[in-house]
């Protein structure tokens, strides 16, 4: 919801011809919501498939798997990804401005209703980096661990086969379904994320970035918590 809110009401309502309704208060809020919402929904969602990973996965420990489910567990978890993201999107405070005017046209980046300052080579290598690397281990424990349940699912399919198959029942099964809605999830969550990523980084070295590029890049990145 704060990555809906954050960025797809404002650039709509910028398409809509209303560029000046955020102050510069407003703009470093609402740049800054919508990067700590977004690292948080990513972090988080990868957190989910690696619970669920390990309630389906029979190689972990019963005593893992009863801490690992604790309220207290999880609530650390959660609570790590907010100041995680929270301390690492801190800088953008810095750099995000109010609307433009006749002074600042040459500074507009992405967006028509605020400012964003061209970053210095170093922090964009570094921030690059950070965000790549972060972003990138998400993703690749997201696919480990959707490929470790969809393998689980298909050795208990196949250990249940005889006993399926002497029912003579047309009906898809419960692990070919949950394999289906497991692949399809992960697809569009990696898909989204990794276009979005690259979208924002082309905008970013692009000196004039079209309108066309930048709502594309908007409309990729919302696609997932849509």
């Amino acid at each position: 919801n704060l990555v809906l809110c954050c960025k797809g009401v404002p650039q709509t309502l910028a398409a809509l011809g209303w560029e000046s309704f955020l102050d510069e208060a407003g703009c470093k809020l609402v740049f800054y919501l919508h990067r700590v919402a977004r690292g948080v929904s990513l972090s988080t969602t990868c957190l989910l498939s690696g619970f669920q990973a390990i309630k389906l996965c029979p190689s972990i420990s019963r005593w893992m798997d009863l801490h690992i489910r604790s309220p207290k567990c999880i609530f650390f978890f959660c609570f790590l990804c907010w100041v995680l993201q929270l301390v690492l999107n801190i800088h953008i405070t810095r750099y995000v401005t109010g609307p433009m005017n006749s002074k600042n046209m040459s500074m507009e980046k992405v967006y028509r209703y605020c400012t964003l300052s061209t970053l210095g080579r170093l922090l964009f290598s570094v921030m690059a980096f950070l965000y790549t690397f972060t972003d990138g281990l998400c993703l690749a424990l997201m696919v480990w661990t959707s490929g470790s349940m969809v393998l689980v699912l298909h050795r208990h399919k196949q250990r249940v086969q005889h006993i399926r198959s002497s029912r003579l029942s047309p009906r898809t099964s419960h692990e070919t379904r949950a394999t289906h809605t497991i692949l399809i999830l992960v697809s569009l969550f990696v898909s989204f994320h990794a276009l979005a990523a690259i979208l924002s980084y082309l905008i970013t070295q692009l000196q004039n970035p079209s309108q066309w590029l930048r709502s594309i890049s908007v409309l990729v990145a919302s696609g997932f918590p849509t």
